[in-house]
């Protein structure tokens, strides 16, 4: 299984795809709210949205979608990361509800390599979120920092620091 990509791999607009989606429970929404503090009763308080919103009913987190397509494009896109060096821009473009599934899928928009150091490269990226029904809710473009082949190579390969199995005895 491929997690995250090196400088080499990267090809500007390449669109990788993210699976599986995720259905997005009231539960996965009060959890957030909580970890977070957001305690805006427009994502946990059911009467009041109902009463009081255009909506009718409780909005997920805006954050909380954000977070999750990020997740998503880890396998993709970070997995290999140095450091996720900027959020350039965050749109949430319309709302996600209780039962809503999402899906994603990231651009390449540009590659170049690190001024710095000759082992890394940075790519700039933007990532889509859509409800099951094609509905775009969430867009974001960031920047990462990721490792080139050499970089790899020179600290342990793919998975350092992963122990080996010791033989059992018999």
């Amino acid at each position: 299984m491929q997690f995250g990509r090196t400088y080499e791999e990267f090809e500007v607009g390449a669109v990788y795809k993210h699976w599986p989606g995720k259905t997005v429970t009231e539960y996965d929404d009060h959890l957030f709210c909580l970890l977070t503090m957001n305690h805006h009763p427009l994502h946990l308080d059911g009467n009041y949205a109902e009463r009081t919103t255009d909506f009718g009913r409780n909005v997920v987190v805006g954050n909380y979608i954000y977070s999750l397509l990020l997740g998503m494009s880890v396998p993709d896109v970070s997995g290999k990361a140095i450091a996720n060096l900027e959020i350039e821009s965050l749109r949430h473009v319309a709302p996600t509800f209780h039962g809503d599934t999402i899906y994603g899928e990231t651009t390449v928009l540009d590659k170049w390599p690190s001024k710095s150091k000759n082992d890394r490269g940075i790519v700039h990226v933007e990532t889509r979120g859509y409800k099951q029904d094609g509905t775009q809710v969430c867009v974001f473009r960031r920047k990462v920092m990721v490792p080139t082949e050499t970089y790899i190579k020179e600290r342990g390969g793919e998975q350092p620091g992963r122990p080996e199995p010791k033989e059992q005895e018999k």
